[in-house]
């Protein structure tokens, strides 16, 4: 059985996963009206993993007797000033929700509730891989964002990107 505290703070990331994907497809919109359709997949992408995430987390609160609370999503508030903004906000994005998956498994640990401390590794894992995902974008954009040729090329590259739905859902 989960703690009220632990099943709280799995519902309060449920729906701070929903935001990631709200954030996310607003920056997929922001590329897409400036012609970088590869840019605007590649967040589309990130979209459905997050997706993804809230759904693995609800079903875990589901299959340890706790209900889901859905609360509203907030607009995303953040300014885009050029096509650099969002990956530099999708870092701090990233980084902010590895501090609460942290938050998450220091309570599961608190609690000595080592079935959710197993089931919280793989988004451990992920966060990593999350946080590398948009340091590197950021690194290439540095690298040949400011060169028109360097830039369709890059672009062209994140329109290869294809979802690929998270480990965790086939175990």
């Amino acid at each position: 059985m989960l703690s009220e505290k632990v099943a709280g703070l799995l519902n309060t990331q449920v729906n701070k996963e929903l935001y990631s994907a709200y954030l996310y497809l607003d920056f997929a919109n922001y590329y897409k009206e400036r012609g970088l359709d590869g840019f605007a997949n590649w967040y589309n992408v990130q979209v459905q993993e997050e997706v993804a995430h809230a759904q693995i987390m609800m079903q875990y609160l589901q299959d340890n007797d706790c209900s889901v609370v859905l609360e509203a999503i907030d607009k995303p508030i953040i300014k885009i000033q050029d096509f650099k903004t969002p990956l530099v906000e999708s870092l701090n994005h990233e980084r902010y929700v590895t501090g609460l998956i942290h938050t998450l498994y220091d309570a599961a640990y608190q609690d000595k509730d080592f079935r959710t401390m197993k089931f919280l590794d793989w988004f451990v894992s992920e966060q990593g891989e999350e946080e590398k995902n948009a340091s590197d974008m950021i690194t290439k954009f540095e690298l040949f964002g400011n060169d028109a040729k360097a830039l369709y090329d890059l672009d062209a590259e994140y329109k290869s990107r294809t979802y690929t739905a998270p480990s965790i859902m086939n175990e």
